[in-house]
């Protein structure tokens, strides 16, 4: 009878068939660092002996989870297993990591694929989850402007738990510190349009039209508009990161503690404060944009500043005037409850406070917009 000998540098498996019942004997170090010659070694091995083979762990003198893995895949789960129950002198820590390990490899089963769906059914289902998402903050937003309004009639007849301090300071940190770069904006934009005006009505001998050019789409439509989109990009993203760090950091559970109401500590003065910030600012930049526009006017068109303002008063109504600021509040009241929504929403983590500041000031000036776009065709049908 001959004798198979197989041998890796660190541990060995010798296949035993010079008697009757063949034996494997298996010893040395099975570990990670001796893993790429064992696998060489168990795969020569594979075929060689059945279940009837005897098998002897007793001079096994290492073992980690590489090595136990290849046992198991030498010898199978099952018998690994009742091995580490029958070798009385392998280490309890061998046996009980052969034991992990066959539970480990007895548990696991290849994860089924899911069945691929049709590229249609992809599209639909996910604008079906966009639609439902929508129609969730839609709803979330409602029952907060509603929760604002409760809280501000609640405590309007309260004079004592008005927060004059906070309001004043949220009022110079949202209107004195941003007025610098409404002002520059507004100016540089009525510039423009001051020059596109005088270019193009200056081919039907029309230029003296571009005072009325600037001072309609000023007071009515661009002053407004682009200071609420710089306090969306400026103020909505601050109020969320503010709340959602005091979120994130459970301050806000710590007010609920004290007794005390969030709504009442830090939403109502920025809303209070927002709500008089954005006129005062919508009415710098209707001012900045009418003057780029006579600075224009009086460059490039040979306009002096007293025709420039005897126009003004000739052509534009006072209705325009207030066009433009009507909408300055709803404007104000809606970037303030979006940004102080996003901050509540906010779980715990860095991530979520990045993720709902940009929800926060996509939401603003995306609802600036569009409530925009609808005031517009409501003065247009009313004939303001």
């Amino acid at each position: 009878m001959e004798l198979t000998i197989i041998t890796a540098k660190a541990g060995d498996a010798q296949l035993d068939t010079s008697s009757t019942a063949a034996k494997l004997h298996i010893s040395g170090e099975w570990t990670l660092a001796n893993y790429a010659r064992l696998k060489q070694l168990t795969d020569q091995l594979a075929g060689q002996y059945d279940d009837s083979t005897q098998v002897d762990l007793n001079d096994v003198t290492r073992l980690d989870t590489a090595g136990a893995s290849l046992l198991v895949e030498l010898l199978g789960s099952e018998r690994v297993s009742q091995l580490a129950e029958t070798t009385p002198k392998l280490p309890a820590a061998d046996r009980a990591l052969l034991q992990t390990v066959y539970s480990s490899m007895r548990d696991f089963c290849v994860p089924v694929k899911e069945p691929e769906q049709n590229t249609g059914i992809q599209v639909l289902s996910r604008i079906g989850c966009a639609v439902d998402k929508l129609w969730q903050d839609c709803l979330q937003l409602l029952g907060f402007i509603g929760l604002i309004l409760q809280t501000l009639t609640r405590n309007f007849f309260r004079p004592k738990q008005w927060r004059i301090t906070p309001v004043v300071a949220h009022i110079e940190q949202i209107g004195l510190n941003a007025a610098p770069i409404v002002v520059l904006l507004t100016f540089m934009v009525g510039a423009v349009v001051a020059f596109l005006g005088a270019t193009v009505l200056a081919n039907f001998g029309a230029g003296i039209f571009t005072v009325d050019l600037v001072a309609f789409s000023f007071l009515r439509e661009f002053g407004v508009l682009l200071t609420a989109i710089l306090l969306a990009g400026r103020t909505a993203s601050a109020f969320t990161a503010q709340i959602g760090s005091m979120k994130a950091n459970e301050e806000i559970d710590a007010i609920r503690t004290l007794g005390l109401d969030p709504m009442d500590l830090l939403v109502l003065p920025r809303v209070l404060a927002l709500l008089i910030a954005l006129p005062l600012l919508t009415f710098l930049a209707m001012m900045a944009g009418i003057l780029g526009g006579a600075m224009v006017c009086i460059v490039s068109l040979g306009i002096s500043p007293d025709m420039f303002i005897s126009l003004l008063h000739s052509d534009i109504g006072v209705q325009h005037f207030l066009v433009g600021m009507v909408k300055a509040p709803f404007f104000a009241f809606l970037i303030a409850a979006v940004g102080c929504l996003e901050g509540f929403k906010v779980t715990g983590s860095a991530e979520s406070v990045g993720a709902h500041t940009t929800s926060s000031v996509v939401q603003s000036i995306f609802i600036v917009i569009v409530l925009d776009a609808v005031a517009a065709l409501f003065f247009m049908e009313m004939g303001w």
